[in-house]
């Protein structure tokens, strides 16, 4: 096909290995002239208009077609780097296999290649035509030779990236085709400028981005649609539909832009939408996937399909879990404490399902998490220390999901009603707490710290003294004198002076079993609540 300057004849060659790939075989195919397809004759093939007219309705895309009497009937488009060329269409008794679809893909960009060969091959031609009327033929031959070479780099280039791209190849092999392609060090950046693959000499490593003027270069890009120069290095960005997926930086300290070197970087820039485009896609259906997950425990779902598709997203659901809620200070939004969570999980080698739900982040771990070391790690990856993080109790099946959500919630407001707000609170942990600060009883909750604790409170708040947490104290440690002196890092002296204030000013006695209990629960209720004083 290579060696042919026949379009048509090109197509009846394709159309003629079908049968050699498979059983198989190529029903049409057509020319793209003037902005029509129009059918190239063969013997034994006929295309009708009703053909003609599905194809036009793909608009340059791979896709199926109908009215064939097959069972399978596929158009794949001939494209080059110009653009749409024309269209092979294969039927068959069957789909094909992976394997064989693969091959057809491949004949299709062979054949548009040599389609597009066939056309530099004319314009070749007639350069000799031209050359053959020159007085200077040494020059003109001089620039056929430059021509050839010309096509065959291009060529070169347009095959390595469709085989990157036909191979599920990464940014680092288009990072590397490019630097090979072109002999210059190449860093293929994300859109923020984070490097993501780099090919070039050792050390010239690592790659730093320039910010001074990146915002500019990519605007220069974004609107010539092509290759933009920051002072040595030249950009160029993945941007399929007007959204930067990715930019490609290559180092090149030359005055002027290699032609060969802009086509080269053009063709890795559109491999790389494709890798991107892929990758991203991937991204977000496991994301959905897992939100929908979590969505399902959450309501209680408890049949077994929950497993697969636990392990449709690479978690195993067996095994003791426990739900995290999480919600933070200065989060912009939920998508950014998410991912901090997922980045916090990982580096502390924890695994579970994570998604956003009703203001706040949900995780559901595999066993019992590190409340503090997670809390401190979730800190660091938000650039701030307030944050809430509650626990619920251990669920062993799916049907206890939903429960341990609901005790993770609880934890969390439990938490964010404190009068230390920033922490972890484990809903197992906390006791007399899960009754404090919940639902309708939490006017009756402050009542009842008013009545048992209140004018401590307000002697405190008017004198600035510390009765109410020295009572707390005494009571915790069951009114031991020496424990309670420790803790506070007071004398016994002092202690006994106010406790005696104590009494004098609450009018309560301590030694009354009932009113020690009262007293007690009220210093509990007070530690939880931020409770008016």
């Amino acid at each position: 096909m290579f060696e042919s300057r026949d379009e048509k004849g090109i197509l009846r060659l394709a159309m003629s290995s079908v049968p050699e790939l498979g059983a198989f075989h190529a029903s049409a195919a057509f020319l793209l002239s003037s902005g029509e397809l129009v059918a190239v004759p063969s013997a034994g093939h006929e295309a009708s208009s009703v053909l003609a007219d599905q194809l036009a309705a793909l608009r340059g895309e791979d896709g199926p077609v109908l009215g064939s009497e097959a069972n399978w009937a596929w158009a794949f488009g001939l494209r080059s780097p110009d653009g749409l060329t024309g269209y092979l269409v294969l039927t068959g008794e069957h789909a094909p296999a992976p394997s064989e679809l693969s091959l057809f893909h491949v004949l299709a960009q062979h054949t548009a290649a040599a389609l597009a060969n066939a056309s530099f091959l004319y314009e070749r031609d007639h350069a000799r035509q031209l050359s053959r009327l020159s007085e200077d033929l040494a020059t003109m031959n001089q620039h056929l030779k430059t021509t050839v070479d010309d096509l065959q780099r291009r060529a070169t280039i347009h095959e390595t990236f469709t085989r990157i791209t036909a191979t599920n190849g990464d940014t680092a092999d288009i990072a590397a085709a490019l630097h090979t392609l072109t002999g210059r060090p190449v860093a293929i950046e994300d859109r923020f400028g984070n490097l993501l693959s780099w090919a070039g000499p050792a050390e010239s490593h690592p790659y730093s981005a320039p910010y001074g003027r990146r915002e500019e270069t990519l605007r220069q890009a974004s609107a010539r649609n092509g290759v933009a120069r920051n002072r040595d290095r030249l950009a160029i960005l993945a941007q399929p539909r007007h959204e930067i997926l990715g930019v490609i930086a290559l180092i090149d300290p030359e005055p002027t832009v290699d032609p060969h070197v802009a086509y080269a970087m053009e063709h890795a820039a559109m491999a790389l939408a494709l890798v991107l485009t892929h990758a991203r896609n991937l991204a977000e259906t496991e994301l959905r996937l897992r939100r929908d997950l979590v969505e399902d425990l959450v309501a209680g779902v408890e049949d077994d399909s929950v497993f697969a598709r636990s392990e449709a997203v690479g978690h195993n659901l067996h095994g003791p879990h426990y739900a995290l809620a999480v919600q933070w200070r200065d989060a912009s939004a939920d998508d950014v404490v998410a991912s901090a969570v997922q980045r916090a999980a990982k580096k502390l080698g924890m695994s579970g399902l994570v998604s956003r739900r009703s203001g706040a982040v949900v995780l559901f771990n595999s066993g019992r998490p590190d409340g503090k070391g997670f809390y401190h790690a979730l800190a660091g990856e938000l650039g701030d220390e307030c944050g809430a993080i509650g626990v619920g109790g251990r669920c062993d099946a799916p049907a206890e999901f939903a429960r341990s959500y609901r005790e993770a919630l609880r934890a969390l407001r439990i938490r964010q009603e404190s009068r230390e707000r920033c922490g972890t609170t484990f809903f197992d942990e906390i006791g007399l707490y899960r009754i404090l600060g919940q639902g309708e009883g939490g006017a009756n909750v402050e009542t009842f710290v008013r009545e048992w604790i209140g004018r401590l409170l307000d002697y405190d708040r008017t004198h600035r003294a510390d009765l109410v947490n020295t009572l707390s104290h005494y009571l915790d440690r069951g009114g031991n004198y020496n424990a309670t002196a420790m803790a506070l890092v007071i004398h016994r002296s002092t202690l006994r002076y106010r406790l005696r204030r104590i009494r004098e000013i609450s009018g309560i006695d301590l030694s009354d079993v009932d009113n020690r209990l009262n007293m007690h629960v009220a210093t509990r209720a007070w530690r939880v609540l931020d409770t008016p004083s």
